[in-house]
């Protein structure tokens, strides 16, 4: 049966919150566990239905997976007897389609499922192909599978045409075992990007240069990356979205287990906005206000600029900030699922293709919305414990991919909130992200 959450809003939210393994990193994580036939054991895993589906994946590839109860992760993939993902696994999950490149890494081929569509965008494979022809690849797009071959991958000099966080990430894991360096420029700069990198080191890898717009892998010899225990990064974007709950309700709201300089973006428009925000240690972030916020204007980027999965949750503030917001999105198009269901809450929203025109109103109100993707599920949570009176959230299949105990996490900050079954009949609705 699928269930739903009842939250009653208007009340400030106060207290401190543990934040969770990254979403975005695990799942990259473990799809570059292809590349050794050792033992690897992940920390700081957070239990979500994203990491349930590439468990599956691997599994399928031949990987011994056994996740503990707590937040350990043991995964072997010494046996693997497919190099093919299928559609019914890949579908489910677009970073699934990250073992195309530790596959083609370690055994010279793999044939995966394209991902196909997807409620926030097309999101192509274009350049993730292009870089891996680069290497030396012969790909083919045959009957919705992407096909790779290569007796040995060479390193090389590729120019990204967009800073794109999927094709860096492949194109990192292909070239981890090429013979000689690859030089990946306008590369993704991404948090996550620098955790894959770090890990692909842990296991033997030569890379260099994560976190700027230039990687450098020197290629090792097959078969010497290793086994490794490794901690997953801490989830920024749902640190970030307990922080905008916290400044919302105008409550005090602290988030330990975080690195503040992933946040900058973010926290520099809160303190615009009138927040205040003080960092207790080296690990923590606090955010309080008792007045409400100004608007304010936002353009998502990718990193290190506002990143577009805080767009939705963002413009949930900015709906009851005073004055008029602009929010433009430049990464994904159908980014603006939440919108609808704001305005059933009382928002003064108008949108012109990629612009969103916020006006912000005295208060919402208590309705019933769906959680149309994973980001603008959280947008609903936040707007539900800003809101006056009831709010049913609906399609909790979404938030589960990204957020793990969100009930318990927010009643531990006082919020009126609990998860209980939904007898309704609606019809669900799916996503591929």
């Amino acid at each position: 049966m699928t269930e739903k959450l009842i939250i009653h809003g208007g009340k400030a939210l106060r207290g401190e919150v543990e934040i969770s393994g990254a979403k975005n990193s695990v799942l990259k994580l473990m799809a570059a566990t292809l590349l050794t036939g050792d033992s690897i054991e992940l920390r700081n895993v957070p239990h979500l239905s994203d990491v349930g589906v590439m468990t599956q994946v691997l599994k399928y590839l031949g990987c011994d997976v056994d996740q503990q109860d707590d937040d350990r992760l043991y995964i072997q993939a010494k046996n693997i007897t497919s190099c093919e993902a299928p559609y019914d696994l890949v579908r489910k999950m677009r970073a699934s389609f990250d073992v195309l490149g530790s596959l083609l890494g370690r055994f010279g081929e793999a044939r995966v499922a394209l991902p196909g569509g997807c409620s926030i965008g097309k999101r192509s494979v274009d350049l993730h192909v292009k870089g891996l022809i680069a290497l030396g690849a012969e790909v083919e797009i045959n009957h919705g599978y992407v096909e790779a071959k290569a007796s040995r991958l060479i390193g090389a000099e590729i120019l990204l045409d967009t800073p794109s966080v999927g094709a860096t990430e492949n194109i990192m894991l292909a070239a981890t075992m090429a013979e000689g360096a690859t030089i990946l420029s306008n590369a993704a700069q991404e948090p996550e990007i620098v955790d894959l990198a770090n890990f692909l080191n842990a296991m033997g890898a030569d890379i260099s240069g994560a976190g700027t717009n230039e990687l450098v892998i020197n290629g090792v010899k097959p078969g010497s990356l290793h086994g490794t225990t490794y901690s997953v990064m801490p989830d920024r974007i749902e640190a970030a979205t307990y922080l905008m709950a916290g400044v919302g309700t105008m409550g005090d709201v602290t988030v330990n287990n975080v690195l503040p300089v992933h946040l900058s973006s973010l926290t520099h428009k809160l303190i615009e906005m009138g927040a205040e925000i003080e960092m207790p240690s080296p690990n923590s972030i606090r955010i309080h206000s008792e007045r409400r916020l100004q608007a304010q204007n936002i353009v998502t980027q990718p990193y290190p600029g506002f990143p577009t999965d805080l767009q939705a949750p963002f413009m949930t503030l900015l709906s009851t900030a005073d004055g008029v917001s602009i929010v433009k999105e430049t990464i994904y198009e159908n980014r603006f699922k939440q919108v609808g269901e704001l305005k059933r809450m009382g928002a003064d929203i108008s949108v012109e293709r990629d612009v969103a025109v916020i006006t912000g109103v005295p208060h919402l109100s208590g309705a019933e919305v769906n959680a149309h993707d994973l980001r603008a599920g959280a947008a609903m949570v936040i707007a539900g414990v800003m809101a006056e009176g009831s709010t049913q959230v609906f399609d909790l299949h979404h938030l589960d991919r990204g957020y793990e105990d969100v009930v318990s996490k927010m009643r531990s900050l006082g919020a009126d909130i609990e998860r209980v079954p939904d007898t309704s009949g609606r019809p669900v609705t799916e996503e591929s992200a």
